[in-house]
């Protein structure tokens, strides 16, 4: 076995979009010829170049020759990953995050030349733990960012898609509807009759178990529920909590 073969292997991945090189010059051509002798200096033979010209950093999913080369990579036709900067890889910090961390899993090394970032290195593998981190710290924020937003939505009615019975949906907020007063009549025929729940069930059209669903629900509190939680509504309660209460005791 001779010394070129004993070397690991090494994938290059070259972009460059038709913008890029206009504007700054930086032609596929000077990539590859960087990265060779990058790879060529840390011991590693070149297993293949992909390349993608003319293609913007947007979405991996429409690179062709990133595609390929994650397949390969995933079949662990060669050991690392060769980019020039990690623009050239991608401009998301979660798609690059994400997958790197496939990478990790399928144990390919990843290295940035120009932004001194690899994984292959103990230092490498710190400045790359810390731009995870900063990774998460953003998806925790959109998180909490998403969540309030959808709790203040839910509070004004305004992510109910589908309105209970007695209520209506005008601009995404829930209103009684001209049939409110249903529900009032059958929380007090539950309560105050010896009536089956298959026989109430009959006389308003429902099912048994969606009449145990209009019982049960605390939207006619004036209530909504989000994440687990129950949180005051926007809307016009129709039953008190009174009534509400000694149904749900009968029920039980």
């Amino acid at each position: 076995m001779t010394s070129n073969q004993a070397k690991p292997l090494a994938a290059i991945y070259i972009r460059v979009s038709t913008e890029d090189q206009a504007r700054h010059g930086i032609s596929l051509q000077a990539q590859e010829d960087s990265l060779k002798n990058y790879c060529n200096a840390l011991g590693y033979q070149i297993f293949k170049i992909y390349r993608d010209e003319g293609i913007s950093a947007k979405d991996i999913a429409h690179r062709p020759q990133m595609v390929q080369m994650l397949s390969d990579a995933e079949s662990k036709k060669f050991q690392a990953i060769f980019i020039y900067k990690l623009d050239r890889f991608s401009r998301s910090l979660m798609d690059l995050i994400n997958t790197i961390d496939k990478l990790k899993e399928w144990g390919i090394d990843f290295v940035s030349m120009q932004d001194k970032i690899e994984t292959t290195s103990a230092s490498g593998k710190l400045m790359f733990h810390i731009i995870s981190a900063f990774a998460e710290f953003e998806r925790n924020v959109t998180s909490e960012r998403t969540r309030f937003t959808m709790k203040a939505k839910f509070q004004r009615g305004g992510l109910i898609t589908k309105a209970p019975l007695g209520y209506k949906i005008i601009n995404k907020e829930l209103f009684p509807g001209d049939n409110s007063y249903i529900v009032q009549e059958i929380f007090q025929a539950f309560l105050n009759n010896d009536t089956s729940l298959t026989q109430l069930a009959k006389k308003y059209g429902l099912s048994v178990n969606g009449l145990k669903k209009v019982l049960a629900n605390e939207t006619y509190l004036g209530k909504v529920k989000f994440a687990g939680e129950t949180l005051p509504g926007k809307h016009t309660p129709l039953i008190s909590q009174e009534l509400f209460d000694k149904v749900r005791e009968k029920l039980s």
